[in-house]
């Protein structure tokens, strides 16, 4: 029925009570009786003292220890606070310097172009494993038509095809919807950009004839009316020249890393065909 704890608190109250008494009839008749009185009781008493002193002893050391323990356990309790607000404020600061460089890659990107540009952040993305689109938190409202190009420093991103007042839906160029006029920077050479499902592009249509190697740059060539001239499109990974048919397969992996997609551009300027 009682715990050993509080058994240990009893025993130690009841030898302190019977030592305390001992020592005061043994203190009492030490004034009084002989000598001889005394030296019997004292070898009487002194064993329930030792025990009676032990018992303070413990009793007192289960006390400090109880009340060190509320006290680490408070103390605990307060730093693990103060770590998390130091994790929170850390994560806080590295976002905000993850969000300044991307921001000054996008200023540096806007500087270069002579087209105006509105920023845009990605609130959403299909889920959908046909479909890769994206939606931005900017409509018609802040100046964005469908059909108008997204873009990002590192490359074209894609096309608006829905426009809501304050939203709009992306046709991310990894679409098999998408198509893209595209050159190949190092020799001119022409062809259609096409999403795959497998987050990567196909070349199409570019001459088996022409010169077109692994790690040759893709750039749109303005003459879709959609894309301005020169921005980057992504890399060639391959090329298969079969021995039949007028056109090589070539596969582009894409410069834009659609899974990271944060904030985007949208060039608002209508585009002009450039020859």
């Amino acid at each position: 029925m009682f715990s050993k704890k509080m058994v240990i608190i009893v025993v130690g109250i009841l030898l302190v009570f019977f030592n305390m008494t001992m020592l005061s009839v043994t203190s009492k008749r030490s004034l009084t009786a002989p000598s001889g009185v005394g030296r019997i009781l004292v070898p009487m008493v002194a064993p329930f003292q030792k025990a009676g002193a032990r018992s303070i002893r413990a009793i007192k050391g289960v006390w400090e220890d109880y009340f060190h323990l509320v006290t680490v356990s408070k103390e605990n309790r307060e730093l693990r606070h103060a770590l998390n607000e130091l994790n929170e404020k850390r994560n806080h600061y590295m976002e905000m310097e993850l969000f300044n460089s991307r921001l000054r890659e996008f200023l540096k990107f806007k500087n270069q172009t002579k087209r105006e540009v509105l920023a845009a952040e990605v609130i959403s993305k299909d889920s959908s494993a046909w479909f890769k689109t994206i939606m931005i938190d900017k409509g018609s409202l802040d100046g964005v038509e469908k059909g108008l190009p997204v873009v990002v420093p590192q490359g074209i991103a894609g096309q608006v095809i829905d426009v809501a007042d304050r939203y709009a839906k992306v046709l991310l160029i990894i679409d098999r919807n998408s198509a893209v006029d595209g050159l190949v920077q190092r020799t001119r050479a022409r062809g259609i950009v096409k999403g795959e499902s497998d987050d990567t592009c196909l070349f199409q249509y570019a001459l088996r004839k022409e010169d077109v190697k692994a790690r040759d740059i893709i750039v749109s060539s303005g003459l879709d009316g959609v894309y301005p001239k020169g921005l980057l499109l992504g890399e060639v990974s391959g090329v298969v020249r079969r021995n039949a048919g007028i056109f090589q397969e070539v596969r582009i992996n894409p410069f834009v890393d659609f899974e990271k997609l944060e904030e985007v551009l949208v060039v608002l300027t209508p585009h002009e065909r450039e020859p």
